[in-house]
């Protein structure tokens, strides 16, 4: 295997000839490049051999699930993907047109131990990507990333004889299995909102299968996206799906991200529900029927999983982890935790609810489940029923990738030795400094403040949670977080304020 080339131009013969790939495109927990400005066909090829080399050298068993995403190009990149898989020895089992957690399924039903999802997620056209695991339920995190990078990078690849291919109809088995696992008794109206995504060719279906009546909002597939990217967490699909609930009188909307493992919910009176507090509402409702169980959170997530009265009542205990789905999957998994949620829309459903990967159908079907649990009970009014909080929006100063995480570092370091010192953020004392993933200092009135590095972006991350009101919400981050930020001169303005 030839050494990819990281300066070819399209319309080149040179391009059309020898494998195109960005380093860039090697992130902690998957892959992802802007198609032909940062990574070639032949560089996807690449991309599939080195894969195929890694899984022989971590002695796995060379057989794979691949399948691909709603996109124009997404076909074509799997097919490239094959290739390489192909090349490098692998059995392919191609299932096809597929969400994430359907190929994720695949390695369960199909025993593979291996996967290979082409997708751009919820990004913008262009983009594509590919989700990797060789552990079920697992998927890559930065170690396996990071060697995979070394391997293609550094034309490690090794070409082995046996590849094979073969497809799978696969459709029916994996909708079947998400219904199957949810059966509602109680009369229910649900917005299916997929952004003319992927998840159009899965989820109404599913839904209905789930004993609920659906009405459809952008089920029709088309890679254009002509209203809005797939999204749960983007305002524009929000509007929409809110607009419809109102417009139907539907009991909930769910909308479901381009590759459909993230769910977003809208309650009854068209109000957003983030998923940290969907995730606390899941959590009161297992734990009841589940007690002492263990849930797993991403260091973004209110605070108020810690401070629950009716999670301690019922014996739960609450493990905040590092934001990202890999990682939150690889830590529900170790803990042999009953969920795990972020506050990006993915939620993992193990134990008697799921498989452990993060599939957005399951996710529904375990917010109308929890409906079907409280008949007498409106979504709007089991989210009142939560302790108020004020969480602020994320936020995100420039700092150069070259220099974030030795900021980071140092940063942690204050704060962890404040708290070590019994020190006080607004006369608040601190209760405890969780240092994954950045740094996570607790108050002792259950408010906190969070600064971590992006995973994706030259920047810091910032969000701050009071349980007092949105006025010391807003004293936390002005009195607090940006006099302590501005004393790093690497960190530049932030993008938004509160």
């Amino acid at each position: 295997m030839l050494k990819p080339r990281q300066d070819l131009k399209p319309n080149t013969a040179d391009y059309e000839n020898l494998a195109f790939v960005k380093p860039t495109g090697f992130r902690e927990y998957d892959a992802r490049w802007i198609l032909e400005k940062e990574i070639n066909l032949l560089g996807i090829q690449a991309l599939g051999l080195g894969l195929a080399t890694y899984v022989h050298e971590i002695g796995v068993a060379p057989k794979i699930v691949t399948g691909h995403d709603f996109r124009g190009y997404s076909l074509s990149v799997k097919q490239a993907l094959i290739l390489g898989l192909l090349e490098g020895g692998m059995e392919v089992l191609d299932v096809g047109l597929a969400l994430s957690p359907m190929a994720y399924f695949g390695q369960f039903e199909l025993d593979a131990p291996c996967v290979a999802m082409v997708t751009a997620s919820h990004n913008e056209n262009g983009w594509t990507g590919v989700k990797m695991g060789a552990n079920k339920p697992l998927t890559f995190g930065p170690d396996e990333m990071g060697r995979l990078k070394e391997i293609v990078l550094g034309g490690q690849g090794v070409g082995r004889d046996g590849g094979k291919l073969v497809r799978v109809d696969f459709r029916e088995t994996y909708v079947a299995d998400v219904a199957s696992k949810v059966q509602i008794k109680r009369p229910l109206k649900v917005v299916c909102a997929c952004g003319n995504g992927t998840a159009g060719a899965f989820a109404p279906d599913a839904l209905r299968r789930m004993g609920v009546e659906v009405i459809e909002m952008d089920t029709d597939l088309d890679y254009t996206f002509p209203k809005y990217n797939p999204n749960p967490e983007d305002h524009a699909m929000l509007i929409q799906m809110a607009e419809r609930v109102k417009e139907t009188g539907a009991d909930l909307a769910l909308g479901f991200d381009g590759d459909g493992d993230r769910c977003g919910v809208v309650d009854d009176t068209g109000e957003e529900i983030f998923a940290d507090k969907i995730g606390l509402m899941l959590a009161r409702d297992l734990s009841k029927v589940y007690p002492d169980s263990t849930f797993v959170v991403d260091v973004k997530s209110t605070g108020l999983y810690k401070t629950d009265e009716i999670l301690k009542a019922n014996g739960a205990e609450v493990v905040y982890w590092k934001t990202g789905h890999s990682y939150i999957k690889r830590k529900t998994a170790e803990l042999g935790a009953l969920a795990g949620f972020e506050k990006s829309g993915h939620f993992f459903m193990a134990g008697d609810l799921g498989h452990g990967y993060d599939d957005g159908l399951v996710a529904a079907g375990a917010v109308l489940a929890m409906l079907d649990r409280n008949p007498d009970k409106t979504l709007s009014e089991l989210k009142t029923a939560l302790p108020d909080a004020w969480t602020s929006l994320t936020m995100s100063p420039h700092c150069d990738d070259e220099l974030k995480y030795g900021v980071l570092e140092r940063i942690v370091k204050e704060y962890s030795d404040l708290a070590a010192a019994g020190g006080e953020i607004l006369g608040r004392k601190i209760v405890e400094a969780i240092t994954v993933n950045g740094v996570r200092v607790h108050l002792d009135d259950g408010s906190w403040v969070l600064v971590r590095a992006s995973s994706n972006k030259p920047e810091m991350v910032v969000v701050v949670e009071s349980m007092r009101s949105e006025d010391d919400m807003r004293d936390l981050f002005r009195k607090e977080i940006k006099p302590r930020l501005a004393a790093y001169p690497e960190i530049g303005a932030f993008n938004q304020e509160i």
